[in-house]
């Protein structure tokens, strides 16, 4: 069997192991269903009266941001997996076995887009219960939306992974990647317009990729103006990819070697 044969079994062999782990573990479920759940319930019947979308509904607004956060925080389970394999000693039995190496990690980031397929059905679903309508999108723009967020899950799939090789524990691991990650999905048009913000913070979230993944959404299922956001979205998926991939294999064999 060819050497990219093995490194493909070997990442399937992982990958089905990690997924195994969620009907043992339900609580891993909590970020992928019952957390997103809240957030959507919260904002549309909470908050979504004293915030002003003009030109849309607030659920219509709020939907692809609410989705676009859900799923870049879906790679959370990487991160306490990882952590947790490194406290236990589990990649050092990897490390021991003849497997590809990189299967560790490439069946982790492959997990998460099970798992990420389930937290956007559980969305969609909440979404369209409370409001929600695709408006102005055929076929072809809704399937382009989940690929891009599909595409937007596997990227932060790498970089927790990154923090869950750099943490000591896993509640270390839950504390920096939300230390880090959760104040920018607030500085950003995930919940409410960018251009309501004050100066200083309205020009960091024009820039902010959230932002940008959150209003191609938008583009793509609520028929907002694209303006340069959809291909901008599918840019920042690979740039990230791009960076953080090849830091998290390089953290990871520096773990393997100890």
């Amino acid at each position: 069997m060819s050497s990219l044969a093995l490194t493909m079994s070997d990442t399937w062999v992982l990958a089905r192991r990690n997924l195994m782990r969620i009907p043992r573990q339900p609580d891993l479920l909590i970020a992928y269903t019952i957390q997103p759940v809240m957030f959507v319930l919260l904002f549309v019947y909470v908050f979504g009266g004293a915030i002003a979308t003009p030109g849309f509904d607030y659920v219509d607004f709020l939907m692809p941001g609410i989705i676009v956060q859900s799923i870049a925080f879906g790679g959370f389970v990487t991160a306490l997996g990882l952590s947790e394999d490194v406290q236990k000693g589990l990649i050092d039995r990897f490390r021991s076995l003849p497997m590809s190496r990189a299967a560790v990690l490439a069946g982790r980031t492959f997990s998460d887009i099970v798992l990420n397929c389930l937290s956007l059905v559980v969305l969609l679903a909440v979404g369209l219960a409370a409001g929600f309508n695709f408006t102005d999108s055929d076929g072809g723009q809704i399937a382009l939306g989940i690929l891009l967020l599909l595409l937007l899950g596997y990227a932060f799939s790498w970089i927790f992974a990154l923090v869950g090789l750099y943490s000591s524990t896993p509640e270390t691991a839950n504390s920096i990647g939300f230390t880090l990650i959760f104040p920018l999905t607030f500085a950003s048009s995930v919940f409410v317009p960018a251009n309501t913000m004050p100066d200083g913070l309205r020009q960091f979230a024009e820039v902010n990729p959230f932002t940008t993944v959150s209003d191609a959404l938008r583009s793509l299922w609520i028929g907002t103006p694209a303006n340069t956001d959809v291909w901008m979205a599918f840019v920042w998926c690979f740039v990230l990819v791009a960076v953080f991939a090849p830091l998290a294999v390089k953290r990871y064999r520096q773990v393997a070697a100890k």
